[in-house]
């Protein structure tokens, strides 16, 4: 009888597990799918502009590639493909890591500084409309506090 009884919370503890998962993927895919429809440049793409953010956000702007590749949401062959056409644009620089000279430094320039910066007002304009208007301050505050609770413990 008593393994009934644990049984029965573990199988609703998974289902609940499940449509959470469920309802958090669909949810970010739809604001996803908007913030890259509304995206306020053709300049650069959503993605570019993702390695231009997390660049932004490090010290000296620089990261290693392996680390880069960490922080977006391509496969690793995508992201190289994408740095070099980022390079190509002089937004970043790709230098060889002096601690491994089989991996590369990623830094963003100047000029890439700034075009993340000018795209960087209207796409917070964007999101403040998309996700911002949809939720309290207090569900903002909790959305990012279970948000970074899930990607810590993973």
């Amino acid at each position: 009888m008593a393994e009934s009884a644990t049984a029965a919370p573990a199988k609703h503890t998974r289902t609940s597990a499940v449509t959470a998962w469920e309802s958090l993927f669909r949810a970010q895919v739809a604001v996803m799918r908007t913030l890259a429809a509304e995206f306020p440049t053709r300049d650069i793409s959503f993605n570019e502009y993702d390695v231009l953010f997390n660049l932004s956000r490090q010290p000296d702007r620089r990261l290693r590639l392996r680390d880069l590749n960490k922080h977006v949401l391509l496969t690793q062959p995508s992201v190289s493909r994408l740095v070099d056409r980022l390079v190509a644009q002089g937004l970043v620089a790709k230098c060889p890591e002096p601690s491994d000279a089989r991996g590369a430094v990623i830094q963003l320039t100047d000029k890439g500084f700034e075009m993340f910066r000018r795209v960087a007002v209207e796409h917070t304009r964007t999101i403040s409309e998309r996700v911002g208007t949809k939720l309290s301050p207090e569900e903002l505050e909790t959305l990012a506090r279970l948000c970074d609770k899930l990607r810590d413990g993973a």
